[in-house]
């Protein structure tokens, strides 16, 4: 097991904390860990009455792109907050759709060989329209469905990229009740 000798925070803001320990691996050899906390978030696959599935796509910063993606998110400022209810929050936030139905599918770390943050993955159904409810920071969000075939060569192709989209539908692919979302 490493063992955590030290430890002290470089960088935070509001939605993550950066920090670098100084550890001691099994060996005796010492060397440092840089680690981002960041509050959990969800992940929701939202499927509609017809079997589309509903993704977003926005402008991504630290890679210069618009990419789809499921609609996934946390809640900074209620870092503890329920994962349905966020999930719930994030559905109807980004799309502007309302599940009657939601399925929790599993959990996942985004990236557990420097962070902390644990992904909740929910499926919606029986979904009903409603109003958007996007922050500043994603005026430029649209939401568009997409038939399993679509999604399906969209994933071979290469077009979605974010590592939480392919993770979910690579998990619910493996599940039996799941399997035939992508058709």
């Amino acid at each position: 097991m490493i063992r955590t000798l030290a430890t002290r925070e470089i960088y935070r803001n509001r939605w993550m904390r950066l920090r670098e320990d100084d550890v001691e691996f099994p060996n005796g050899a010492r060397g440092i860990y840089g680690v981002v906390e960041k509050p959990d978030f969800v992940a929701v696959v939202p499927v509609d009455a017809e079997g589309r599935i509903h993704l977003v796509q926005q402008y991504r910063y630290p890679v210069a792109g618009r990419f789809w993606e499921v609609p996934q998110g946390a809640w900074e400022d209620s870092p503890d907050a329920d994962p349905e209810a966020l999930a719930r929050g994030e559905l109807a936030e980004e799309t502007g759709l309302r599940a009657e139905t939601m399925i929790r599918a599993g959990q996942f770390f985004q990236s557990y060989g420097y962070s902390t943050q644990i992904c909740h993955l929910f499926v919606a159904r029986d979904l009903t329209p409603g109003p958007t409810a996007l922050e500043e920071t994603e005026s430029d969000l649209i939401s568009a469905s997409f038939a399993p075939a679509e999604l399906r060569a969209m994933l071979a192709g290469g077009e979605i990229r974010d590592q939480t989209t392919l993770a979910a539908f690579g998990a619910l692919l493996v599940r039996p009740e799941f399997a035939t979302l992508l058709g």
